[in-house]
């Protein structure tokens, strides 16, 4: 096992780590991607200052959003689009994403935020384009980033938004614009370095713009480690503290927080961030 230690820039030194969960196979219900010949080797540390899980592995996963990621998911464009239609017809109480949209739309209500006509917003790691069907439906103009080509190609085809199929890093407001809201619905535990990742993502915002986020919650331990807040792809879990030092790091301020139990049983930590010199 190696020393591989996604980063949080935690503040502690190392030394208060305890390993909490050792898995030397897929639990059950762990999409089965195909990993070659890699062995099945994984763990999650926990720092015992803000109860933050972080993934530890020597398990090459650098190609999984590229390609396996949507073949092993979704079978190609065909299968995610016969999901989003699937979770489109779901009722209000049984949707995960109507109340993420309720969430953002009351946030912005409450605060009188979003000026220009229609708002603009920035999804990255859109996935199959759950959340920018309904803010599109709710009158936002939406652009969406995602790695997977053909994942963009069902965006733009079959939600109708703009769609890029590139990293956020070799993206800047030069090229796409400024957004009154940047989301990212449950993308940061999926990279290493998820301070940076946010940090990117203020460089889009516009002039009292904020940011969305959504990550898995450490609370669902209580249930045992087949939880899919554990699942292969996480390199991180998160605590409230550590929702916050996420925050701080990125230079950024939490507006609010919020922990919740989502219809679809997922354990959701939830904040609303602005730059620390805009009003909200």
């Amino acid at each position: 096992m190696s020393e591989f230690k996604p980063t949080l820039r935690c503040t502690c030194d190392g030394s208060g780590m305890r390993e909490v969960i050792c898995y030397d196979a897929a639990p059950e219900g762990e999409t089965k991607f195909d990993l070659g010949d890699q062995v099945y080797n994984r763990r999650y540390d926990q720092c015992k200052m803000c109860g933050h899980f972080f993934g530890r592995h020597n398990l090459d996963l650098s190609a999984l959003y590229n390609d396996e990621y949507v073949t092993s998911t979704y079978g190609g464009i065909d299968g995610m689009q016969e999901r989003l239609d699937k979770i489109q017809r779901l009722p209000a109480d049984q949707s995960d994403n109507g109340a993420r949209v309720e969430r953002v739309v009351k946030f912005v209500e409450e605060r009188g935020l979003l000026t220009p006509s229609p708002p603009r917003l920035l999804d990255v790691g859109a996935g199959i384009g759950v959340f920018p069907s309904s803010m599109k439906t709710r009158g936002w103009d939406v652009t969406a980033v995602e790695p997977d080509l053909r994942t963009v190609e069902h965006l733009r085809e079959n939600v109708g938004v703009t769609a890029f199929a590139e990293d956020l890093f070799d993206l800047d407001a030069d090229h796409i614009g400024v957004f009154e809201a940047v989301s990212f619905n449950k993308v940061l535990e999926h990279v290493e370095d998820p301070v940076g990742l946010l940090m990117k993502g203020t460089s889009f915002l516009a002039d009292q713009g904020f940011m969305y986020v959504e990550l898995p919650d450490v609370s669902a331990m209580a249930e045992g480690p087949s939880r899919e807040e554990f699942f292969i792809e996480h390199h991180h879990v998160f605590s409230l503290a550590s929702f916050d030092l996420l925050v701080e790091h990125a230079g950024l301020r939490l507006v609010r927080l919020e922990r919740f139990r989502e219809p679809s049983t997922k354990y959701t930590i939830a904040g609303f961030v602005m730059r620390k010199g805009d009003i909200s």
